[in-house]
């Protein structure tokens, strides 16, 4: 079965604003997440990819845009199911003033649990996100073949949540992983079991210097704005 290229949004507005976007529309890459897009084709050079599929949010297009740029055959699909979780009610509010909602203790201890008010569970996203993934497996395998590679271009939790789900680890122990701005995560599925090949991979080892603040004990709902 393909290999699968994962290949989270540049840094956005909103991970620099620390807001919560989900899909509040309007959120755009920032200068620093053009530069991360810009360099995408590049790092991905050596890969013959088949498809690309990417969130239908802008912060998504926008990041996939020089790939596309620099290989005019591929032509890009939109797919609902990796975008963004519905964070309901929590769309576009600060993760400084989320941080002391109850629900947010949920989130990151037992986020099989959580739904947030509005918008959808934790667990109905990963599902839509894995079965996505499955479907599009069979599509790019029926179409070029089982050795084939395509990319994905979606969002933090998303990502998370499919690389626990590739790990057989049950999504209360997702908040673990981490995967920054323009990493690339890369899974080989095979008939009895996938393979996690690459995680969060950004070419760049800074984000692992110590920082000014350490960052804390908790998850950033959504993914955070990777290193300074």
């Amino acid at each position: 079965m393909p290999t699968l290229i994962l290949v989270r949004h540049g840094r956005s507005t909103a991970n620099t604003g620390g807001v919560l976007a989900g899909w509040t529309p309007g959120v755009a890459l920032d200068e620093r997440g053009n530069a991360q897009a810009a360099a995408l084709p590049g790092r991905l050079a050596a890969l013959p990819i088949a498809e690309v599929v990417a969130s239908p949010l802008q912060r998504c297009q926008e990041t996939l845009q020089p790939l596309l740029d620099a290989r005019p055959d591929l032509r890009p699909h939109t797919e609902e199911r990796i975008g963004e979780c519905h964070y309901g009610d929590w769309s576009g509010r600060k993760l400084a003033e989320l941080s002391g909602e109850p629900l947010m203790e949920v989130v990151q201890s037992h986020p099989s649990a959580a739904a947030f008010p509005g918008g959808e569970s934790m667990r109905a996203m990963q599902t839509r996100a894995a079965e996505a993934v499955r479907e599009w497996n069979a599509r790019v395998e029926r179409d070029h073949g089982a050795d084939a590679v395509y990319l994905m271009c979606s969002h933090g939790d998303i990502i998370k949540s499919l690389v626990a789900d590739a790990l057989g680890l049950h999504l209360d122990l997702f908040q673990r992983i981490s995967v920054e701005p323009c990493s690339i995560t890369a899974i080989r599925y095979t008939r009895l079991r996938p393979y996690l090949v690459r995680l969060g991979d950004t070419g760049d080892l800074a984000s692992l210097a110590p920082r000014e603040e350490p960052p804390g004990d908790e998850a950033t709902v959504g993914g955070g704005a990777g290193a300074p």
